[in-house]
Formats: C-alpha cells, sequence, structure tokens
C-alpha cells in the first residue's frame, strides 16, 4: 500500500509538473500567437489604406481620362476627325495631334484673318472704276476700312520683302511679307511702317498703321495676297480659320492645295515636330 501511495503520488506530481509545463509551453504559444495576430492587423490595416489610396488614385485617374476623352472627341470634331472611342486613346492622341499640327502649319503659313480691325470692305477684289484715275481698272486686291493710324498685323508667319515707299504702283507706303509655301502679302497705303526689310514676323505681329499714302482718296489698308506672283482675291483668306479649314480649299481654286497639303504633312512628319493637344494654339488675331 505504501508503495503504491507512493506511485500514485509521483504520477501525480509527474502529470502536475508536465501539466504545468504544457501550460506554460501554451501561454508562450499564445503569447506568440497574440503578437503575431496583431501583425497580421496591422498588415491588414495597412493593406486597407494602401488600397482605399489606389482605389481613390484610380477613379481620379479614370476620371480624368474620361475627361481627356471627351475633350479629345471635342478636338477630333474641331480639327475634322472622325471621333473613334473604341481605338485607345494613345493612338487617338497621335492621330489627332499630327492632324492638328498640320492644320496649324497651314494656318500660320498661309494668309488668313484680318490685317486690321473688320469694320468692313470699301472697294472688293476685281473690276472697278479707279476712284482717282477715273478708268476702268482691274483691281488686284482689297481694300479694308481703316482710319489713319489703325494698327495692320501680319496675317502669316513670314519675311519682311520689302518695306518702304513704293512709287510705282500708286500703293505708297508698302509692305510686302513672304510667306512659306510661295505665298505673297501686300499692305498698301501705309502711315508707318514698323519693320525692316529681312526681319522674320510671326503672324499676328503689328507690322504699321494704315494710312492714306500714295494713289488714294481717303485713308483704308490696301491688302493683297499672291501665290507664286499671281495674285488671288482676298476675301477666302479673310474668313478662313480653323472653324471652316475646308473653305479655303472649294472657293480658292488658283492653288494646288493637294500638293502643298502633301509638303505639309511631310514637314509634320519629320522628327521632333509634334503638338501637344493640351495646350491652346492660336490662329487668329
Amino acid at each position: 500500500m505504501k508503495t503504491y501511495a507512493i506511485g500514485v503520488v509521483a504520477a501525480v506530481f509527474a502529470t502536475l509538473v508536465i501539466g504545468a509545463a504544457v501550460i506554460f509551453w501554451l501561454s508562450g504559444q499564445v503569447g506568440t500567437l497574440s503578437g503575431d495576430i496583431r501583425q497580421l492587423e496591422e498588415r491588414r490595416e495597412k493593406v486597407h489604406a494602401d488600397y482605399q489610396k489606389l482605389l481613390t488614385e484610380f477613379q481620379s485617374k479614370s476620371a480624368e481620362l474620361t475627361k481627356v476623352s471627351d475633350e479629345l472627341g471635342h478636338i477630333e470634331m474641331l480639327i475634322g476627325l472622325e471621333p473613334t472611342p473604341e481605338i485607345d486613346i494613345h493612338s487617338r492622341l497621335d492621330a489627332a495631334s499630327q492632324t492638328a499640327l498640320e492644320k496649324m502649319i497651314m494656318l500660320q503659313s498661309i494668309p488668313n484673318g484680318f490685317p486690321v480691325e473688320r469694320r468692313g470692305v470699301t472697294s472688293p477684289y476685281g473690276w472697278r472704276t479707279h476712284p482717282v484715275r477715273g478708268d476702268r481698272r482691274f483691281h488686284a486686291g482689297i481694300d479694308l476700312r481703316a482710319s489713319t493710324g489703325t494698327p495692320v498685323y501680319a496675317t502669316a508667319d513670314g519675311v519682311v520683302e520689302w518695306a518702304a515707299y513704293h512709287q510705282n504702283s500708286g500703293l505708297g507706303n508698302l509692305i510686302i511679307l513672304q510667306h512659306n509655301l510661295g505665298f505673297n502679302t501686300y499692305y498698301g497705303h501705309l502711315d508707318s511702317i514698323k519693320v525692316k526689310t529681312g526681319e522674320f514676323v510671326k503672324k499676328g505681329d503689328l507690322i504699321g498703321h494704315s494710312g492714306a499714302t500714295g494713289m488714294v482718296s481717303g485713308p483704308h489698308l490696301h491688302y493683297e495676297v499672291r501665290h507664286i506672283h499671281r495674285r488671288l482675291d482676298p476675301k477666302p483668306f479673310l474668313e478662313w480659320s480653323l472653324d471652316n479649314y475646308e473653305t479655303l480649299f472649294e472657293k480658292e481654286n488658283q492653288v494646288q492645295w493637294d500638293s502643298l497639303a502633301q509638303a505639309v504633312k511631310r514637314k509634320a512628319n519629320m522628327p521632333g515636330q509634334r503638338l501637344s493637344l493640351l495646350e491652346p494654339v492660336s490662329t487668329a488675331n
């Protein structure tokens, strides 16, 4: 009995020791698991925060992309392209940029818009009775109503070919600008000249002031457009802009527009030629 009792006590004691050890080990594991759970919770919160940030950025980019797509559609319609939403936006941007660049080059190189404040025409292009000589003569330009001192602006980029008094033409103080693609513009009867021969001017630059020099009956601006020395009716060029881009080619048939368009396309395709559609481009005075 005594031996049995000692064995029982020993077994109980061993059980208690082993149980205590197991409990101690389990407590350590619980502590480790609690630490792991806290780390996982922290990671979950960080992942959730990152997800929310990415979601916000995605929604913002998606809204911006939608806005860009809408604006691109407006630009495509403005420059005469058919909006194609099924094509990726990068391809659409490239096509629209190329087309806009070609039209911008045309509008910078070929005379367009009024050289003075739009106040009407006093004498159109064509046959008329000369206001001073009184005989029937061909009027090679168009007379625009302008009082003495009215600012006169270049209607396209170019180089000043002539800027002085022109005795034989009767145009008085005259400026001749030489533009790209074979075009020239004439600004006659000026009161003052603000440019010099050989100077480069950009579309919209002030080049002089209207007046009544030369053979005239009153102040106005005589304006001519020529292409390879052929005198053209300035009226379609005065009314030409990006908004009615095709009208000039329909109204003026003395210019080989297809050939000029191909030359402009080649220039637009040259390396380094690119137009940002995110920046507004001014093409009129």
